[in-house]
């Protein structure tokens, strides 16, 4: 039984077959041309009709040149023939650990008339096909203590098997009832029927020793002259790939729907409704990856149960969404799983295997790379997220210089909420008043005026003030306004060096200390205001540099805290703004700048994590470029801060009002606040992060009970 059939779409599938196969035969056409042309030339000077100095020559260059074609076309059949073709990664179901699904599958093939696929795998991904395993490399003996795809197959000793290999997504395993997997498999086991024709057959191994032989030029690691040689036979594979293209999908196109015209004899008015799940299982499983799965992956943690998960993601769809109320009647159903003799095993070896296909993680446990359960994932995954990211914010504030905010007690340096609500909330200096040859580089009127203020001779500052300073939370420092260089900050002790062309007022005015942040930002205003109407005269050109960390008082004559601004402003040679350096862009908020900050930080984190890579031979699929399939682009700045200030919320929750971790099945980490989930924190944050406006944010503090001046536990 050749299984082709007489459906209009397998006799185009073997037309479009032949016409690669021709591409094949004039390949091999023009290569054994120059040959036959130096057999002729060689023939005819045996028999003295091609004599002469010119056929002597000819027949010389055309026999080396059909030599070196001869080899060249050998070397490229070599490789075609023995390069190993891709192999999609699947974990091994072995006929003893699923007879259910074997005989199904075999019930299925003997009512469709056409072959039973010779092994059953699967892939954590919501399709199913059929993959052809023929060559010779995809059957190797079977090995003690390594499982095969062919080595379950029952009474079969063969090395190489004769049907393509079934390949099923796990979530459909363990959502779709077994009628539904019938109906769904239906239209793909009937592909072996065309499968099974040899021209259909041969033209499917031309293709793919194609695609391997290009696979292998592009392999690192081989001397110079290797390298040219597996570039050039590269060059002929994509030459001829390019030729066969078309007539390649076409054929595939032909058996697809030859498949498909002949599935419809079986189960059709069930796979309408399959066809449904489907959809809906693909939507679970995608928002159970990156909303639930993908947070563990980043934290060394593999959830162990990913389609039992899914499971638990759609039901809890069907209870949200009245759109998929009838789906949850479905449940009663057997499920299609219970066709597995250990379906907890295979689940196991399935979610290992998405870690690896979409995060990139080892291929084995580890201390830094373990499974957790779905019950230990709050605490283990949840709240130890939370908390590394909130003791990763504070070490970039940390690293930023950012104090702590008014009301904390001195003798408690333990990270707080309000510490990162001050600092969101609070804006980047602008205006005059915020240069930093006013004195105000430091972020605040406060400093200002601390530095302005005297024990004895204008423009002195006293030592205890000049101390005292950095610790008001009013003159804290921003990083818009620090410079990279710590050694470089200016500060009250310290003034920023002066430019002996720069101007600066005759008198400096004391301002007045701000009593809240509030009217910190008038005062500035109003000094800004005073400066900008005070006459002007130069600057003594022996100003000091802050070279020294100790505390010292600034030369008497140096007036350089109340420069006015220069629009061209010069920095030193050291890279240290000048009193006329231009402020920072009032349109670069603090929130910018901590989110940098925070990217950069995890990157480092990430470049220093170890990674894991397989043997050459440990797994029948290239695994140097993993992830193959990355869940999500590269967040940015601004959603890194976002989830950074969300953490620090959840762990403030956490440890002053009682709150616990909570794992939801669509939305992932949770927050539950008397045991339910707070899912109006979202907006708030973005407020603060986006905005810089607390209000909202503060608002729902105090209506949870969450008290953000209180110290904070970190990992």
């Amino acid at each position: 039984m050749t299984g082709i059939g007489v459906e209009a779409g397998a006799q185009a599938a073997r037309s479009w077959a032949l016409a690669v196969l021709r591409i094949r035969s004039r390949a091999l056409a023009v290569a054994l041309l120059p040959a036959a042309v130096a057999v002729v030339l060689l023939a005819g000077g045996s028999t003295s009709h091609l004599v002469g100095g010119f056929w002597d020559t000819a027949r010389l260059v055309m026999s080396v040149l059909g030599a070196v074609v001869l080899l060249a076309a050998g070397a490229v059949a070599l490789v075609v023939a023995r390069a190993r073709p891709a192999v999609s990664p699947t974990v091994a179901i072995a006929e003893e650990s699923a007879p259910d699904l074997y005989r199904m599958v075999r019930d299925l093939a003997d009512r469709l008339d056409v072959p039973a696929p010779s092994a059953i795998a699967l892939t954590p991904d919501c399709d199913s096909w059929l993959e052809d395993r023929t060559h010779p490399a995809h059957g190797p003996p079977p090995q003690e203590g390594r499982e095969d795809e062919i080595a379950g197959v029952r009474g079969s000793h063969r090395r190489v098997p004769a049907a393509p290999v079934l390949v099923i997504g796990s979530p459909f395993l363990w959502w779709m009832r077994v009628g539904e997997l019938r109906a769904v498999l239906a239209p793909v086991v009937a592909g072996t029927g065309p499968s099974a024709h040899p021209d259909i057959a041969a033209a499917r191994r031309f293709v793919r020793g194609l695609d391997a032989a290009v696979a292998v030029g592009s392999v690192p690691g081989r001397c110079p002259l290797t390298r040219v040689a597996c570039a050039g036979v590269a060059w002929v594979a994509r030459l001829l790939l390019r030729s066969c293209r078309e007539h390649a999908t076409q054929m595939e196109r032909g058996v697809a729907a030859a498949a498909a015209e002949r599935a419809q004899a079986v189960d059709y008015g069930l796979r309408i409704v399959a066809q449904e799940q489907v959809g809906l299982a693909y939507a679970g499983w995608d928002r159970l990856l990156t909303r639930v799965a993908l947070p563990a992956w980043r934290m060394g943690r593999w959830p162990s149960r990913l389609d039992a998960g899914v499971v638990a993601a759609l039901t809890e769809l069907s209870r949200r969404d009245r759109l998929a109320e009838g789906f949850a009647s479905r449940l009663g159903e057997r499920p299609a799983c219970d066709l597995l003799e250990e379906p907890g095993t295979i689940d196991e070896a399935a979610s290992l295997l998405a870690a690896r296909l979409f995060h990139g993680g080892p291929a084995e446990t580890g201390p830094d790379w373990s499974p957790v359960d779905w019950q230990e994932y709050p605490e283990e995954v949840v709240d130890r997220k939370w908390r590394l990211d909130a003791a990763r914010l504070h070490r970039v504030l940390d690293a930023q210089g950012v104090r702590r905010p008014q009301g904390t007690p001195p003798e408690s340096d333990a990270p707080t909420l309000s510490r990162v609500l001050s600092h969101l909330s609070s804006s980047p200096p602008t205006g005059p008043a915020a240069q930093p040859g006013s004195g105000s580089l430091s972020g605040s009127a406060d400093s200002m005026s601390r530095s302005a203020a005297t024990d004895g001779p204008a423009g002195t500052a006293s030592p205890s003030t000049a101390a005292d300073s950095p610790a008001d939370p009013a003159a804290r420092p921003t990083a818009s306004d620090r410079p990279a260089d710590p050694a470089a900050r200016p500060t009250a002790a310290h003034p920023a060096p002066t430019d002996p062309h720069a101007e600066a007022p005759a008198t400096a005015e004391p301002v007045p200390t701000p009593p809240s942040d509030d009217t910190a930002t008038d005062g500035a205003r109003t000094a800004a205001a005073d400066r900008d109407a005070a006459p002007h005269e130069p600057t003594p050109p022996h100003a000091p540099a802050p070279t020294d960390p100790t505390p010292a008082p600034p030369h008497p004559s140096a007036d350089a805290p109340d420069a006015p601004d220069t629009p061209d402003a010069p920095t030193t040679a050291a890279g240290e703004l000048t009193p006329h350096a231009s402020p920072p862009p009032p349109d670069e908020p603090l929130a910018e700048i901590l989110a940098a900050a925070l990217t950069a930080e995890l990157a480092r984190e990430e470049a220093a994590a170890p990674t894991s890579r397989t043997a050459p031979d440990a797994t029948p699929w290239d695994d140097t470029a993993l992830p193959l399939f990355p869940l999500q682009p590269p967040r940015s700045a601004r959603e890194l801060l976002t989830d950074h200030v969300t953490a620090m919320i959840c762990c403030a929750a956490i440890d002053t009002a009682g709150a616990t971790p909570g794992l939801d099945w669509l939305d992932g980490p949770s927050l539950l606040i008397n045991g339910e989930r707070a899912a109006d924190l979202a907006p708030r944050v973005l407020s603060l992060v986006e905005d810089g406006d607390p209000g909202p944010l503060r608002a729902w503090l105090v209506k949870s009970g969450i008290r953000p001046e209180k110290p904070v536990r970190l990992v």
